[in-house]
């Protein structure tokens, strides 16, 4: 156990069919760290692809990952890593969409349900653990009479697509807190919103 080791994962679908839908916003958050990294994925035997390294020197160190497999599947991949790496689901963050936030909004926890959340579902039930720390982005909920499933797997609106980048640092300045500063200190800086 290298408590100075995360496993980063970003949950979406594969394929660049999916890469813009507002399901795989994940998946943009790890790439954006993958940047930060500069470092590239490649695939891993975890049946997913993934990216090491520290953002800053003498940082935490990270594995990014994004999963082969569709969302409501991810939790193999996700197990696979946490048993190859050595890394117990305290120190796996999963960044994922979250319908029940509004759009350009972030909320960090550890543990809890999946919220019917099928990528969370499937990596509670394959790792045998919630504990893990999710970076949940807001997506808000679907207008009108609109699906949720189709909802999530259309890309952002236009007016969503000019936020979204500065969303997508957001997020990622917030595994990096979480990894360097705790939890708790994460949450502070992330849930006050500044003042008006």
């Amino acid at each position: 156990m290298n408590p100075d080791l995360w496993l980063v994962v970003g949950l979406g679908n594969p394929g660049p069919g999916y890469a813009a839908n507002r399901h795989n916003v994940g998946q943009m958050v790890v790439d954006e760290l993958a940047d930060r990294m500069r470092a590239s994925f490649t695939s891993h035997k975890a049946n997913a692809r993934v990216a090491e390294g520290r953002v800053v020197p003498g940082g935490p160190r990270f594995v990014l990952a994004k999963p082969n497999t569709y969302m409501n599947v991810s939790g193999g991949p996700v197990n696979a890593l946490l048993k190859y790496y050595g890394i117990e689901p305290d120190h796996l963050i999963v960044l994922h969409d979250e319908l029940d936030i509004p759009f350009d909004t972030l909320k960090l926890k550890q543990g809890g349900g999946h919220g019917g959340h099928n990528g969370l579902r499937d990596i509670i039930a394959a790792s045998g653990s919630a504990d893990f720390i999710r970076v949940r982005v807001g997506i808000g909920r679907p207008p009108g009479r609109q699906q949720a499933a189709d909802f999530v797997l259309q890309n952002f609106s236009g007016t969503e697509r000019d936020t979204l980048p500065n969303l997508i640092v957001d997020a990622a300045d917030a595994v990096e807190l979480i990894a360097s500063e705790g939890l708790t200190a994460a949450q502070l800086r992330v849930h006050t919103a500044p003042p008006a």
